[in-house]
Formats: C-alpha cells, structure tokens, sequence
C-alpha cells in the first residue's frame, strides 16, 4: 500500500536526483568556459607574441668566406657549375648583390662534372643590431624565402642535396628565423625526392654600395 508519506519521500529522491544533474551540467558549463576562456587567451597570447617581433630594423654588413665543398650522391657538378648553383641560393637567401663564388681547386678540366666539386664564397651578410660586425649601418627588414624545386627557377629536383647542405653549413651564416625545412632527398635518384625549405630572412631595404 503505498501511503502519502511514501509519495512524499519518492519526490523528494526525484527533486535530490534532479538537482544533483542540474549541478553537475552547470559545473561541466562552467569548466567549459573556463576551458575557452583560457584557450582565447592562449590565441591572444599568441598573437601578441607574433605581433611583437619586428618586422624592420638597422642592420650592419658582415661578411663571410667559405669554401664549399660538394657532398651529395644524385648530382655531380663542374666546379663551375657548382659556383653558379651556389651564387643563385646566396642570393635568394639574402646575401648581398655583390656576393661571389668562383670554382675552387678542381681536379678536372673546365666544365667537366667531378666528386667533391669545389667553390669558393666571399659574401655579405645583414646582421640586425650587431656591435660585432664591422662597417656602416643600413635599413633592414625581414622577407620569407620558400627555396623549392623552380625556386629559384635555375633549382632542380636534383639539387636537392645540395640545397640540403647549403642549408646546414651556409644559411647558418645569415640572420635567419622561423626555419621551416620539410626537404626530403633520396640519394642516387630523383624520385620522391622534395625541396621545401622556408625561413625568414633579414635583408637590406634598399641595397648599398659595398663600403
């Protein structure tokens, strides 16, 4: 038999049960608020880190000799043919107009492909702020360079190794950020090989006369 008080309690049950589900959907809102509050802040973080790096500044030449030597499997080059392909990434990097490469000791003879092809490098650098590099001072802002295969046109799917090693042993030379290299190179084939190597670059506003 059910009596009035035995309604009473069972209400009562339903009225706890209900309130415990509304107090728990209203502190699951609250914790996803919570969660997209801070997830706005974090973008808005973000944001204002990206905004406060500078996209323009003084700068001061310095410049740089090397001698490079080619190590890859897939192509040979002519110790001149490699000073071409090096002269054109110089350029694109962000070197100075006047950057140079010329064919180093090589054991073959002019224009003939050979292993461990020679070049030599002199060239400039723009360095933000620095008090270490000597000469005058000069505007500066930052450019992305995307080097790829066609990128510059003279690069090829072939040059892949080459573009690799310019990367690891020239580009360090440069005022570089936000590096993004998804290069692939396959040795001794073309195939499934990638060129994809992006980076800013500080460069010159407005190219001066070599001091």
């Amino acid at each position: 038999m059910v009596t009035n008080r035995s309604v009473r309690v069972i209400l009562e049950a339903v009225r706890a049960l209900a309130g415990g589900a509304v107090l728990g959907f209203a502190l699951a809102a609250a914790a996803a608020a919570a969660d997209a509050g801070g997830a706005v802040a974090g973008v808005a973080a973000t944001g204002t880190a990206a905004a406060d790096k500078p996209t323009s500044g003084s700068g001061t030449w310095q410049k740089h000799e090397y001698s490079f030597v080619s190590m890859g499997f897939t192509s040979t080059y002519s110790c001149e043919g490699l000073a071409d392909k090096l002269k054109i990434l110089l350029l694109a990097a962000g070197a100075r107009t006047d950057a140079q490469a010329h064919s180093g000791a090589c054991p073959s003879d002019f224009g003939r492909p050979v292993k461990l092809a020679r070049a030599d490098l002199v060239f400039y650098t723009l360095v933000p702020d620095s008090r270490e590099a000597d000469g005058p001072q000069t505007d500066g802002a930052w450019h992305t360079v995307v080097l790829s295969s066609r990128s510059p046109r003279e690069i090829k799917v072939g040059d892949c190794e080459l573009v690799d090693q310019f990367r690891a042993q020239v580009l360090p030379l440069f005022a570089t950020r936000n590096l993004v290299d998804q290069t692939t190179c396959v040795p001794h084939q073309d195939s499934g090989s990638v060129i994809n190597l992006k980076f800013e670059t500080f460069t010159a506003v407005a190219q001066p006369k070599r001091p």
